[in-house]
């Protein structure tokens, strides 16, 4: 079975402005080009539970968007930690494309067709690599190496923070995606951060166009080095988060 999501190339325009987003030209049509391609994998490997149009333009395309709505990512380096699909990497490539990105996810399959998928769609300057995330932020050129780290990957705040935050530069941001009732591990996440080396900033709310929803975005700059020792291995940080 194929897809065709050119329909909800008006949906996005309108979507973006909303947010106040500028998009190239071509930007709108290459999103619906990537949701045909996700929509299709979907099919075979388990991609995404969002498989309704309007919701992939809504909850994954727009939700990733509002990045740019928050900084200006123009020429700077990226990296999604956990990028599952490609949220919100692909989308912030496809609408800001002086970036470079880095797309990191633990499982093979995923990235071999994140890679098919980017040459697909003409995508340069982005970098799919099949690594676990607490060992890839120990690697030279990656640790203190992007200007922005995103993540939405499902995991506490603490958990995102050691694994993310080695990556960043000195004066770069983490910016972590969560849901409006992260409240509680917010408030956790206070030492957890210091300790990394990181300041949290004001979370930043943001209400998705068409979706009636309003997700959250958790910012922390990054003030100091990561200390060495961090991130930990995974079965300590799933034993002993940081507090």
């Amino acid at each position: 079975m194929t897809f065709d999501l050119t329909p909800q190339i008006p949906r996005i325009r309108r979507g973006l402005d909303a947010l106040g987003v500028r998009s190239p030209q071509n930007g709108p049509a290459l999103l619906a080009q990537y949701g045909a391609l996700l929509l299709e994998q979907n099919q075979v490997m388990n991609l995404t539970a969002i498989t309704d149009p309007d919701q992939v333009t809504d909850l994954h395309f727009l939700d990733s968007a509002a990045l740019l709505a928050y900084t200006d990512f123009s020429t700077k380096t990226v990296i999604d930690v956990g990028t599952g699909a490609g949220f919100p990497g692909v989308p912030l490539r496809i609408l800001e494309p002086s970036l470079s990105l880095t797309l990191l996810d633990s499982l093979g399959k995923r990235v071999h067709w994140l890679e098919s998928m980017c040459e697909t769609l003409g995508l340069d300057g982005v970098t799919c690599l099949h690594a676990r995330a607490e060992e890839q932020a120990l690697q030279p050129g990656f640790r203190d190496g992007f200007d922005i780290a995103v993540s939405r990957a499902v995991a506490s705040l603490e958990v995102l923070t050691e694994l993310c935050l080695p990556y960043v530069k000195v004066g770069g941001l983490f910016l972590a995606m969560k849901s409006v009732d992260a409240r509680e591990e917010l408030d956790r996440a206070g030492r957890c951060v210091s300790k990394l080396g990181g300041q949290l900033l004001p979370a930043w709310d943001y209400a998705i166009p068409g979706a009636g929803v309003t997700h959250r975005l958790i910012p922390i700059r990054k003030v100091s080095p990561t200390p060495k020792g961090f991130p930990r291995r995974w079965a300590k940080i799933q034993k002993s988060p940081l507090v």
